[in-house]
């Protein structure tokens, strides 16, 4: 595939938006990779990463190792991933702390427009479909609904393992990698790890996710390859499963102390914004979800130009 400097600033571009997606706990980078087009691509190219590869790096050189693995596609979307990642961790931190109603509200517009643009992906609605729909959903509310680990673990093995689970997550549309860092504790390690720039834990995490990456998209490839179809119907179903994690207003159900001795949410459940207790910044919050539902048909639409 011919590709112009251009094309690949876009998908830098696209990666930003991944990397902003998957610092959010409870929303996925899968989700933009799917919507702006470049899923399936993403898919093919990690499944290029196998001992055919090394053996055209032996006998034909580098250059037509990197070409047979999408090696420019591969790395404009990384380093727009890591950038991303990198500059926008404390930054978000903070925007989930101070307004948090504010930033749910954006991400919940994404996703619910999301479900519709994979949704309509599917060619044949059949049982099996229906049935993949539900089951996806019904797994990926109960994620949502599962308290995360009270006290955070910073073992090199812990978070070498976390690394893994969670990049299997952020190929996932609708499953969130930083959400499932949450469930296992691990989040506030790997912020931290982020925002003190600890090369050592960053490497550790690193190693997780690469090896993760790796064996999780084959099997993603095999099941695109085979069943298509209820593959999108189980993927749509984790997105609208996944719309509880991001609902704006939730109310407390009970605290935990952070690693910074600091009283943070433990459980909540989701509740209608008339019965939040505080200001429910209902103006602002529809319009920041309009503005997310936007955001979709805009990556939508330069992902068609794309296919």
């Amino acid at each position: 595939m011919q590709r112009r400097f251009t094309d690949y600033l876009v998908i830098s571009l696209k990666g930003l938006a991944m990397g902003a997606a998957d610092v959010v706990p409870g929303v996925s980078g899968g989700t933009i990779a799917f919507i702006s087009g470049i899923y399936e691509e993403l898919i093919t190219a990690l499944n290029n990463i196998n001992v055919s590869l090394f053996k055209t790096l032996k006998n034909e050189g580098f250059k037509s190792a990197w070409n047979q693995l999408n090696g420019n596609f591969l790395l404009a979307l990384f380093v727009g991933i890591g950038i991303s990642i990198i500059s926008l961790a404390k930054g978000l931190e903070w925007v989930l702390h101070n307004h948090p109603i504010l930033i749910w509200s954006f991400f919940f517009g994404l996703v619910l427009a999301s479900i519709i643009f994979v949704g309509k992906q599917i060619k044949k609605w059949r049982i099996a479909s229906i049935i993949g729909l539900i089951a996806g959903a019904f797994v990926a509310y109960y994620i949502t609904t599962i308290p995360s680990l009270v006290t955070s673990n910073s073992g090199s093995w812990f978070l070498f393992i976390a690394g893994a689970l969670a990049i299997c997550a952020m190929i996932l549309p609708g499953i969130s990698g930083a959400f499932i860092l949450v469930l296992l504790g691990a989040y506030q390690p790997v912020l931290e790890a982020l925002n003190n720039k600890d090369l050592k834990t960053i490497l550790i995490i690193g190693l997780g996710a690469v090896v993760g990456l790796l064996s999780f998209s084959k099997l993603l490839k095999w099941l695109f390859k085979n069943y298509h179809n209820l593959t999108l119907a189980i993927l749509t179903g984790f997105i609208l499963g996944s719309l509880n994690k991001i609902w704006p207003w939730k109310k407390v159900l009970s605290y935990r102390t952070d690693s910074k001795g600091e009283q943070v949410p433990f459980l909540e459940e989701s509740v209608s914004p008339f019965s939040f207790e505080g200001p429910n910044q209902l103006a602002i919050a529809i319009g920041l979800m309009v503005l997310g539902f936007a955001t979709i048909f805009i990556l939508e639409k330069l992902g068609s130009k794309k296919q």
